[in-house]
């Protein structure tokens, strides 16, 4: 917890008591909002490098980055290969085999599990930094909580219950993931095609225009009235205050993470591309980006099935 700023705190926030280095360390522990948001960057870029040494695996495996999804190959020459790795071996079980009834029970749940720490990795490399302004704000009106005295939970607990809240999401993309596959027979991690990858792209571009979209969006870009509003003072309470705006960035972006499906859940070019365009959809004002980016991928998707029938 926070210590209370107020006039009732004896070192008035000097810690004189202390050297330069133990007044340093006490000064972060009394306002944690920079080391937190350090420790979100930190975790997002540790995810990042997971996914990134994932794709070079594969892309070592297949002799070629273009079966990791469109973009790919641009930056092949770029993509670490860490054999033995625990990238590699999680990117080796996705791509044991197809996913479903030509899996061995043992094998199938080694390639879920496996999917499921991608997804996850994916989560935090994508979600975390969109997530930071909504850290931030809570960190603020925390602050000003502890200096009227006030009892008030660190915001790593809050980030947690964001994070628990992907982590089930990641379970649905590895069920969804491996029914793909069991309906296609194509390796797990490699991406959708045809007239599935239209239908996903279909779907995705839909709900972008949906006034469930716009609320869940409206939520995430002002989390300010949420936090003020259902403020919570114990750890239990936090967390599940974190589980709420997880549940509402899921609505929101739970369509974009669906287009990974199609592009391929290894492809980190559009990992990328997805988070900028989450981040300025949900820093921004109006629903212009979030109708014109449904739009493109609609018509995308449509394309696909028109090829597929064709």
């Amino acid at each position: 917890m926070f210590t209370p700023r107020g006039n009732s705190d004896p070192l008035d926030g000097r810690f004189d008591h202390l050297d330069r280095s133990g007044r340093a360390i006490a000064g972060l522990a009394r306002r944690p909002l920079w080391p937190v948001l350090a420790m979100v960057a930190l975790t997002a870029a540790i995810a990042w490098w997971f996914l990134v040494s994932m794709a070079g695996s594969i892309a070592a495996v297949e002799g070629s980055a273009r079966p990791l999804g469109p973009g790919m190959s641009l930056i092949a020459r770029f993509l670490p290969l860490e054999p033995g790795s625990f990238a590699a071996v999680i990117a080796d079980l996705c791509l044991s085999g197809t996913s479903g009834a030509a899996l061995a029970p043992g094998s199938a749940v080694a390639t879920g599990l496996a999917l499921f720490v991608m997804w996850f990795a994916m989560a935090a490399a994508m979600m975390l930094p969109t997530a930071a302004p909504m850290i931030r704000t809570y960190a603020e009106i925390a602050d000003t909580a502890a200096g009227r005295g006030d009892r008030v939970v660190h915001p790593v607990v809050l980030a947690a219950g964001y994070l628990v809240v992907w982590a089930g999401a990641a379970v649905l993309f590895t069920l969804v993931q491996m029914l793909i596959g069991s309906l296609t027979g194509a390796p797990a991690a490699a991406p959708a095609r045809g007239v599935v990858a239209g239908m996903i792209l279909l779907v995705a571009g839909a709900y972008q225009f949906t006034a469930l979209k716009h609320a869940c969006l409206t939520k995430c870009r002002n989390p300010f009235t949420t936090l003020f509003a259902r403020w919570r003072t114990s750890p239990a309470g936090v967390f599940r205050l974190g589980m709420e705006q997880g549940v509402w960035c899921l609505g929101c972006c739970w369509a974009l993470m669906l287009i990974m499906l199609a592009v391929g859940s290894m492809n980190v070019v559009w990992m990328a591309a997805l988070t900028v365009f989450t981040f300025v959809e949900k820093t921004g004002a109006g629903r212009v980006t979030t109708r014109a980016g449904g739009a493109i991928v609609a018509a995308w998707g449509a394309a696909l099935i028109g090829a597929a029938l064709a």
